[in-house]
């Protein structure tokens, strides 16, 4: 039987700012918006080799101009720097770096967000903005999970620093947010065991195969992959004679997903042995699914 290859469906993790933040971007940014652009363009960019210390409200706005209306975040990141470099005790330092992990963030320079909102938390944990930023820097993982393919290291990133939003601010309004997104991330995990059991069971190395389904049945039992999970497994113990398990994985799928082509499939491939579906409460099919109140 071919299998299916599934993958990860997800958009882009949702990093708006906090309606505060944005509310206060929108006033901060007028005047320089109502200001003739071409001059105030070429006097942001112009190249000045002397240093002359700057008001910070006054960086601080020319950032969010260059973000908000040249949509230049790139050149934004730099004017909030540089509040912090000429003003690093003032509130505005602070204020910049936030919106400087934002800046880099939207430019997609991911660890030059990771590294900003890293640091805002590290020095302002109290600040209530420090939520945004652990946000952040779980959206800069999340947003760089690559294929199944492929070695998974970003994707259990992402999940160290989801489960870190939902530990330290679990009150937060990014809190719901951070679950869900686990939960797609989990499922790319669970995504690349199957596709290593695949692999392996086309070499007709059971064992392996029988690992890697292991694991997707006992971590991930609410993605997408586990049903098919449960029929692979189904499918290897009857190939190397362990019938008592295949007919476990077949009976735990049956209970828990009946109207799944994969139990069809399991059912029948059971069947073809002279045998029925019928679980074993102590295997570890079986008490993985106990374990969630799911069996």
């Amino acid at each position: 039987m071919s299998a299916q290859r599934m993958t990860l469906q997800r958009r882009k993790f949702p990093a708006r700012l906090p309606l505060r933040l944005a509310a206060a971007i929108a006033l901060l940014a007028l005047p320089l918006g109502g200001c003739g652009t071409g001059a105030l363009w070429d006097k942001f960019t112009q190249k000045d080799d002397t240093f002359v210390e700057e008001p910070a409200d006054k960086l601080y706005n020319e950032g969010l101009y260059l973000m908000n209306q040249r949509k230049d975040n790139k050149a934004a990141s730099k004017k909030f720097e540089e509040v912090d470099r000429q003003h690093p005790y003032s509130e505005w330092a602070r204020k910049s770096l936030l919106m400087s992990a934002y800046s880099f963030y939207n430019a997609g320079d991911y660890d030059s967000c990771i590294g900003a909102a890293t640091r805002y938390v590290t020095l302002h944990p109290g600040s209530p903005d420090a939520a945004y930023a652990q946000y952040l820097i779980a959206a800069s993982h999340y947003d760089q999970i690559p294929d199944i393919s492929r070695d998974q290291g970003r994707t259990e990133k992402a999940i160290n620093a989801l489960e870190e939003v939902v530990r330290k601010y679990p009150t937060s309004e990014y809190a719901t947010s951070a679950k869900a997104k686990m939960e797609g991330a989990r499922d790319q995990l669970a995504g690349k065991e199957m596709d290593v059991g695949r692999y392996y069971m086309q070499k007709r190395d059971y064992t392996a195969g029988i690992n890697r389904y292991k694991t997707v049945v006992t971590r991930y039992q609410t993605t997408r992959h586990v049903e098919e999970a449960l029929f692979r497994l189904t499918e290897a113990y009857m190939a190397i004679g362990i019938v008592g398990e295949a007919q476990t994985a077949a009976a735990v799928l049956g209970h828990n997903f009946p109207d799944s082509r994969w139990y069809k499939d399991a059912y029948n491939l059971v069947k073809s042995g002279g045998l029925e579906p019928s679980e074993n409460k102590g295997s570890y099919i079986s008490r993985a699914f106990k374990k969630l109140g799911l069996g």
